[in-house]
């Protein structure tokens, strides 16, 4: 009996999407839960398993399109794995002969001899391979499309400031062995961000809004997107709750996130929701950035490297790690002095990190 192997459902409004890597090869023996292939779709990644027990036959080819519902690939179940043949040791015997055969005169061996092959000249590159040619992706059409439809339909200015990182690393060094032993995590530099970005949310309302058609929408929740570069393309999860959270649960978010991430797990419903998004192009060496908002939210702020800079401390030079914040805003909901004040309550927050952490 065969099995059709189907194109789940992965979200309302996903009519299609793309056969990208069979895990799988034709023929191969599958047991329940085997990966068998990846589906991209222009919102998420997701990996089909198998629901039966048997042998793979495929039907579809790596790189198609392939409607929601469609038969892809079918199970034989109870189907055996094919044996692999045994080969005969033919080499053996062949030795075997080749020694009784009497060996041939040298002047025999001179006229059978093949006549030299004159080696050809060089031939020139061919223009063939200078470029590669492959269709975008779904999930990189989308983001592409939506980063055009940023730029077009809001009025985005960025404004900057700079965070003295001192307090934050000092604080993580002196708790990390503690934190961890407790709560099973590391204590990273994100949720600090988190939660000072929760806290300066609260204290300016307008970057927690948004336009719907002529209606302003104040949201009075914190889901915080945190932009995560993956082998497919940008991606930003989003962290329920936040003002609920601990620095430890914040943290415990984050790491499931990762592993999701990695695993290319990452389901429609985790990106759905955020009011503010928060993109660390830090990790990558980025030392400044104009972030592009991620519609319809009204702000997203940019992290950067932290860097040692002399700055003026009390009168006196000192060399400090020092980071880039940028705030990038929608300005036909949040003002320019909205925006200033939301990062030096950002600053102020990290500056003076303890009162997070006990929070």
């Amino acid at each position: 009996m065969s099995v059709a192997v189907i194109v789940p459902a992965v979200g309302e409004s996903i009519t299609s999407g793309v056969l990208s890597a069979w895990h799988k090869k034709d023929g191969d023996h599958v047991a329940v839960g085997d990966p068998l292939f990846t589906l991209d779709t222009d919102k998420v990644s997701s990996e089909v398993t198998a629901l039966e027990s048997g042998v793979l036959r495929i039907k579809i080819a790596e790189g198609s399109e392939v409607p929601i519902g469609s038969t892809v690939a079918e199970i034989e179940a109870g189907a055996a794995p094919a044996k692999a043949k045994v080969e005969k040791p033919t080499a053996i015997v062949e030795e075997k002969k080749a020694e009784t055969k009497p060996e041939p005169k040298t002047e025999v061996m001179a006229a059978k001899a093949a006549p030299a092959v004159a080696v050809p000249p060089a031939s020139r590159p061919s223009p063939e391979g200078r470029v590669s040619r492959r269709k975008l992706t779904p999930l990189r059409r989308k983001i592409a499309l939506q980063l055009v439809n940023a730029q077009q339909t809001a009025a985005i200015l960025t404004t900057f400031n700079e965070v003295d990182m001192s307090a934050v690393m000092n604080l993580r060094k002196e708790v990390q062995e503690g934190f961890q032993a407790k709560y099973g995590v590391k204590l990273g530099f994100m949720s600090f961000f988190i939660k000072a970005v929760v806290e300066a949310l609260q204290a300016v309302p307008q970057i927690n809004a948004q336009l719907e058609g002529d209606e302003l929408i104040e949201n009075h929740y914190y889901d915080i997107g945190v932009a995560v570069g993956t082998e497919k393309g940008l991606m930003v999860p989003v962290l329920r709750d936040c003002e609920k959270l601990s620095l430890a649960g914040l943290e415990k978010e984050l790491l499931g996130f990762a592993v999701k991430a990695r695993e290319g797990k990452i389901g429609l419903s985790d990106l759905q929701g955020g009011v503010f998004t928060i993109s660390n192009g830090g990790v990558y060496g980025s030392l400044l950035s104009t972030p592009i908002l991620n519609p319809p939210q009204s702000g997203i702020l940019g992290m950067h490297k932290i860097q040692d800079r002399p700055v003026a401390i009390n009168g006196k030079v000192e060399i400090r790690p020092m980071m880039y914040l940028a705030l990038s805003y929608d300005h036909r909901v949040v003002d320019g002095k909205e925006a200033v004040t939301f990062l030096i309550k950002i600053k102020e927050a990290l500056e003076n990190p303890v009162r997070l952490f006990l929070d």
